[in-house]
């Protein structure tokens, strides 16, 4: 099935949409830090979903697009962490900011294998996170059951960071075609179901 690039761009327009909404209306009664890293996270898919409207699907092909892409799942995940982890905070902190700089520092081309582990270490914690942390809490019943829906957009942000990085690693598990053809629609199920999730609480 061929892209469609008039699709894309509605369906990376809606993504962009939703993020607008979410960082306007943000999550009732959270915390400073909470509301701040959701905040950044939200505005950097915004941002995100504007340049890929713009430049098209081929601007994933930028070094630039990691770095980016990457504060993403680490601000969802800390400002998840800083709410119902409190435990947590101090050491979450630590590994985001540490590994932010390790992908930044690892963009070199040169780095090669290095680059690709230390992207997939920090994606996989930050993505376990957003998956794992809402549909427990929801489970324990300490927040409506609703917020799991946040959890399933941790899935998809999985699934389609992973994607990503395969593309970018060089060893794609799907077609570069399919990975793009499908990309958008995930964005947009992932973005969703943040602001769904959020809802609840």
């Amino acid at each position: 099935m061929k892209a469609n690039p008039a699709i894309h761009r509605i369906l990376l327009l809606l993504t962009g949409l939703l993020a607008a909404y979410q960082i306007v209306i943000g999550v009732e009664g959270a915390s400073p830090m909470t509301v701040g890293a959701h905040t950044i996270a939200f505005g950097v898919l915004l941002l995100a979903g504007l340049l890929l409207i713009i430049f098209g699907l081929e601007a994933l092909d930028s070094p630039y697009v990691v770095v980016v892409a990457t504060i993403i799942p680490l601000s969802l995940s800390l400002g998840l962490v800083w709410e119902f982890a409190a435990s947590w905070r101090s050491a979450y902190l630590a590994f985001v900011l540490t590994g932010f700089i390790a992908v930044v520092l690892t963009r070199l081309p040169c780095l090669g294998d290095l680059a690709t582990f230390t992207l997939a270490g920090v994606h996989g914690v930050a993505g376990l996170i957003i998956f794992i942390l809402p549909i427990g809490i929801s489970f324990q019943e300490i927040v409506p059951w609703g917020f799991a829906l946040v959890g399933v957009g941790g899935g998809l942000i999985g699934v389609g960071g992973l994607l990503l990085l395969f593309l970018i690693a060089g060893k794609p598990v799907l077609s570069r075609e399919m990975i793009l053809l499908i990309l958008p629609g995930i964005l947009l199920l992932m973005t969703a179901a943040f602001v769904a999730g959020f809802s609840f609480v």
